[in-house]
């Protein structure tokens, strides 16, 4: 265990170990995989499960090169109450390229389409942009003790949310108020990690990242309007998700996720992120677009 690995926190160890138990899939035939679901007290599935499967599901069937980039779709709303089937399409399998195909099936209708592409490790030219400054982690408070703290003052819905153990440690650099959010520029800082050890599969750290990488990319685009998921009038709902997987990474170490939204219109929102190494390597980077309305 690292020494900066939190240990006071058994309900988020348990939480941990249940997600990563849902990533790893039930295997039904060479190209078909199950998967359950971790509750966050949403209505629906949460994206960024759905997304860490498929990936998992896509890297089961390529067992020599490692992801380096996917893209997905969310279709329809996941269901809760049923487990996930994902259905593998192998495109192409070439010496230094392979091509996957993901389909994620509910009720005998698509939910998800992933496409992911994994290159053969080698060696090349490296260059990356300047890790941003930002507070260390240890001074900042975790996401869900803000929340825990005006649970009071939230609607009912909400509170499924707030009282779940979540798998994943998020300390963001300028909170917003949940109920009163500021206008600010659409940028942020997030550091994220597993709340706990995690194993040496390279693979399970790159779901993870992918999972967590859903939980805040879409509220940047929402920061100049004064506007987040918490209040009732607002809707917000992920379309697509990309990423690039630049280099190695622990989740289980503290990252650095920096998000912006360059645009708003048309109901839609685009963001980006950039995941830093508490070292200053760039590992990932990430783009959404992401439904916002405001009703009346």
């Amino acid at each position: 265990m690292k020494p900066d690995t939190p240990t006071a926190h058994p309900e988020r160890r348990a939480a941990l170990a249940e997600l990563v138990a849902q990533l790893s899939l039930e295997r039904l035939d060479d190209n078909r995989f199950r998967g359950g679901h971790v509750d966050i007290g949403s209505p629906s599935v949460f994206g960024g499960q759905v997304l860490g499967q498929a990936l998992m599901a896509a890297a089961r069937t390529v067992p020599e090169h490692a992801v380096h980039s996917l893209h997905g779709y969310f279709l329809r709303a996941g269901d809760k109450a049923v487990p996930i089937d994902y259905e593998v399409d192998r495109v192409r399998d070439g010496a230094s390229f392979t091509m996957r195909r993901v389909v994620a099936v509910q009720h005998g209708k698509p939910i998800f389409h992933l496409s992911a592409s994994f290159h053969r490790r080698e060696g090349g030219v490296e260059h990356q942009r300047a890790m941003p400054d930002a507070p260390p982690p240890e001074g900042l408070r975790d996401e869900s003790e803000g929340r825990r703290e005006l649970r009071h003052l939230l609607p009912p819905v909400a509170l499924a949310v707030v009282d779940q153990a979540r798998a994943v440690e998020i300390r963001p650099v300028d909170p917003q108020h949940l109920l009163h959010p500021a206008i600010t520029p659409p940028y942020a800082q997030t550091w994220l990690r597993a709340p706990g050890e995690l194993p040496d599969d390279p693979l399970i750290h790159q779901a993870l990242l992918a999972y967590a990488s859903d939980f805040s990319l879409l509220g940047v685009a929402m920061r100049p309007h004064g506007l987040n998921f918490m209040q009732p009038k607002v809707q917000g709902v992920s379309l697509d998700h990309a990423m690039w997987f630049h280099r190695d990474f622990r989740f289980d170490d503290w990252l650095l996720y920096e998000t912006d939204s360059p645009s708003a219109a048309g109901a839609r929102g685009f963001c980006r992120g950039s995941v830093f190494t508490r070292d200053g390597r760039l590992v990932a980077s990430v783009a959404q677009e992401g439904l916002i309305r405001v009703h009346d």
